[in-house]
């Protein structure tokens, strides 16, 4: 598996475990309409890339109830990868207590409709921002009424932090990221705190923390302030580049226009890795299908390693 070898999972005893169900960006990997070099090689069966789904992670303290953090398209796909949220107790039954949407991206919340034969009403944790605009631009929990329907939870951006019944032994603290919000959103163009969420899961029997933001287009002193505290960072790694996309005749934006931190250049993600503690483990998620590191033979990746970096791919597991 390249320069990394996948961990193994033995969630023994009780501990902060995250599974990566989703490693992609919108739109997966391979994207459905894209002739890139990624998407052409791994069609072709190229033994260095590796087909991905849109991002998506589930964490537990208990090994038994999880929360799921972003709704992806490919939610389906993604729960037959992983058994342990089927736990088969009853006739209907999931490990899946809560869900946190860190935005209101149709990549990150599509999924939702396809968990609409859930038997009580979803417990859905998100900041009053995000419910809004799933309420009116993309009325999808107003569609979910007429199915299973949502219980919604407040997400506070404070530093208390908030813990979810459900999901017993983890605690959470959200901070606000700058990064843009949905093209049906009202501030699309004029973003506003809560609009995107990094959010720190804390192990309350252990103080093992993770810092999980799929989505960062800057670096401010609350988020560097977190991923310095924290033993894992998960992190964005959507671009390479600022103008990968302009490059490759893919997009008119760059990728902080975007509302992603490219990886290299000055001010890039890993230019900041760089200066967390050594102890720190850093993986990229949030893949976009043009991003050279998805081919494990390319001297981008080779470059990461170098740095002491992780690429998330599609069924990682981290236990803290």
């Amino acid at each position: 598996m390249g320069f990394f070898a996948k961990p193994v999972a033995h969630f023994g005893k009780p501990a902060l475990k995250v599974r990566v169900l989703g490693s992609a960006a919108g739109g997966g990997f391979p994207q459905w309409n894209c002739n890139c070099p990624n998407c052409s090689a791994v069609r072709k069966g190229s033994p260095h890339l590796q087909a991905r789904t849109q991002s998506s992670i589930a964490a537990t303290a208990d090994a038994t109830n999880w929360v799921l953090f972003n709704a992806s398209p490919d939610i389906l796909e993604q729960l037959k990868s992983f058994p342990t949220l089927q736990p088969a107790r009853a006739l209907r039954d999931t490990a899946i207590r809560a869900v946190f949407l860190m935005d209101a991206q149709i990549d990150h919340t599509t999924g939702l409709y396809m968990l609409r034969e859930h038997r009580q009403k979803l417990e859905l944790w998100c900041h009053s921002l995000v419910r809004e605009d799933l309420s009116t631009g993309n009325p999808l929990l107003k569609v979910l009424e007429h199915y299973c329907g949502v219980n919604w939870h407040e997400v506070p951006l404070s530093s208390a932090g908030f813990g979810m019944p459900e999901v017993p032994g983890l605690h959470f603290e959200a901070i606000p990221l700058t990064s843009n919000a949905p093209p049906y959103s009202p501030h699309r163009n004029q973003p506003q705190p809560g609009d995107n969420v990094g959010v720190t899961l804390v192990d309350a029997a252990t103080g093992k923390r993770l810092f999980y933001a799929p989505g960062l287009g800057q670096m401010e002193a609350p988020v560097w302030a977190a991923m310095q505290a924290a033993d894992c960072v998960l992190v964005d790694g959507t671009l390479w580049t600022n103008d990968e996309m302009i490059t490759l005749g893919a997009s008119r934006k760059t990728s902080r226009d975007m509302g992603h931190m490219p990886q290299s250049g000055p001010d890039g993600m890993m230019e900041w890795l760089d200066k967390l503690p050594a102890r720190t483990r850093k993986i990229l998620i949030h893949i976009n299908n043009t991003n050279p590191i998805l081919d494990e033979a390319s001297p981008q990746r080779a470059e990461l390693h170098s740095h002491g970096i992780e690429v998330a791919y599609d069924g990682m597991d981290i236990e803290l």
